[in-house]
């Protein structure tokens, strides 16, 4: 099959959250299959572009559209990691994506908004004709309605449009008028079976437009798809989505394998195998090799070098992530004489010096250490490093933490909602057969949930060595590669029926 990817990420070149390691990684697995896949992306000026290869101009004049003006936009044609990849640069006043970053600008509605239109004219007037055009979250979900009420006009052919839900909290809610700006008639599409956000009916809902438009959608775990049609985490688009019940699909995610390898990792000091672990002899290599990345750690975070369990967090520091809980898992963990390790990082300029002022605290502590940025070296590490892991999430999609954690050896603590439901299984309550349990699990997004598994998790690592080996044992032989979801994914795009013209 013929598919083209178009999204505002892709890992590790161009990203903020997990979308781009999805992009990247289910691409990665489609093209390992046989099947074609292009990706389209903002050339933003924030791309590591030390990683691309034969990057070159391919087309010079794609012109565009920001209301009653034409722009002209290069196309650059480049390759990573062996994925095709098509880079939109806009010859724009406004420098839509020469900003340093990728979201969080005034205008994000319209930057996305004319990408959106490009990406779609540039498949249209460059003769291409994908069997599938996949878009992800409300950046690109605009495309469905721009292919069904515009381009198929035109004579675009296309077999069918799928739009992943990374993260329903965030919608794209905007004025007709930007609409109207990228070429659609905006005050046609605001009415409840269209565009019209459900809250606020002066208002157009792109992520809406692409839940009503779309051929197909997916979310990121199977208890998302689930979770996103109750009233308490549907974000007012749960009734849309009940309407659309019938062409929603929740397919877990994948980590790709090979970029998170505990083996080859070239951030680890000394490597270890994860998979197998069939014999004592196995399982010693990986509890030498994990101290010898503890005390690496240790060493460089001016940590206290001594025997004391390690519980980590890599996250992004939004309400969602549970800010107060993870405060709150580090003092308990002080108190019950662990070390804590947290990277985090944040736009929001509260969150910044609430935990700046934090860091500032703790940095004669020999015992914490707070990092804010997004440091990809120091993730790898730290996720070979810990002994623990937690994640007091008030929602999440998906998740990939807990997955390269497991992948790591690095036991998860997890709240149960979304896709942390689906992966990680109460060592002492799941129902799930006990070879399968991996982790420590709580209900509740309060101090005495999260007490309820980290004080379980910490005794268990103090007090039954056999109990906590077997925990990493069975959370390592867990198979969340992108091999699972990607055939998934295939089966959803072949149903989709390839109209002719």
């Amino acid at each position: 099959m013929y598919i083209v990817q178009i999204a505002s990420e892709l890992a590790p070149i161009a990203k903020v959250g997990g979308l781009g390691d999805v992009v990247y990684g289910l691409s990665k697995e489609l093209c390992r299959l046989g099947h074609q896949v292009e990706i389209i992306l903002p050339k933003y000026d924030c791309i590591d572009y030390s990683s691309l290869k034969s990057l070159k101009v391919a087309y010079r004049e794609l012109w565009s559209f920001d209301g009653p003006q034409r722009f002209n936009n290069t196309i650059w044609s480049a390759s990573f990691d062996g994925l095709k990849i098509w880079l939109i640069e806009p010859h724009h006043p406004n420098y839509f994506f020469s900003r340093g970053l990728i979201y969080g600008t005034n205008d994000d509605i319209d930057r996305f908004a004319y990408f959106s239109r490009t990406a779609v004219e540039f498949l249209y007037k460059s003769g291409s004709n994908p069997d599938v055009l996949h878009c992800h979250d409300w950046p690109c979900a605009i495309i469905p309605v721009l292919l069904k009420d515009m381009y198929r006009q035109l004579g675009f052919k296309y077999g069918g449009s799928v739009l992943t839900i990374h993260n329903l909290e965030h919608q794209g809610k905007c004025s007709p008028n930007n609409l109207t700006k990228i070429g659609l008639r905006g005050q046609d599409y605001l009415s409840k079976e269209k565009l019209q956000d459900p809250s606020n009916p002066a208002l157009i809902n792109l992520l809406k437009g692409g839940i009503v438009y779309a051929d197909k959608i997916t979310t990121v775990s199977p208890t998302y798809e689930k979770e996103i049609q109750t009233p308490q985490l549907g974000f007012g688009l749960n009734e849309v989505l009940v309407k659309y019940k019938h062409k929603l699909k929740g397919i877990l995610n994948g980590i790709d394998e090979n970029f998170w390898d505990p083996a080859k990792d070239q951030h680890l000091v000394v490597h270890y195998n994860t998979h197998k672990i069939d014999s004592s002899k196995k399982m010693a290599k990986i509890l030498e090799a994990k101290k010898k990345n503890q005390h690496h750690l240790r060493t460089h975070l001016n940590l206290k070098d001594e025997n004391r369990p390690i519980v980590a967090t890599v996250t992004r520091l939004v309400q969602q992530k549970a800010p107060d809980l993870i405060e709150h898992a580090l003092y308990r963990t002080l108190e019950k004489g662990g070390q804590f390790v947290l990277l985090g990082s944040t736009s929001i300029p509260q969150m910044q010096k609430r935990f700046s002022d934090l860091m500032l605290k703790m940095q004669n502590n020999e015992n914490v250490a707070i990092l804010l940025n997004n440091d990809e070296a120091h993730a790898h590490l730290i996720y070979a490093a810990a002994d623990m892991f937690i994640i007091p999430s008030l929602f999440e999609p998906c998740g990939l933490t807990q997955l390269i954690a497991l992948r790591y050896g690095t036991v998860p603590i997890a709240r149960m909602t979304g896709g942390l439901v689906d992966t990680v299984f109460d060592i002492d309550t799941s129902k799930r057969p006990k070879t399968k349990r991996n982790g420590f699990t709580f209900d509740l997004p309060n101090p005495a949930g999260v007490n309820s598994a980290l004080d379980r998790a910490l005794q268990c690592w103090a007090e039954d060595k056999e109990k906590w080996q077997n925990i990493m044992r069975q959370g390592m032989a867990c198979d969340f590669s992108w091999k699972h979801a990607a055939p998934e994914y295939i089966s959803l795009f072949k149903s989709l029926s390839r109209e002719l013209f």
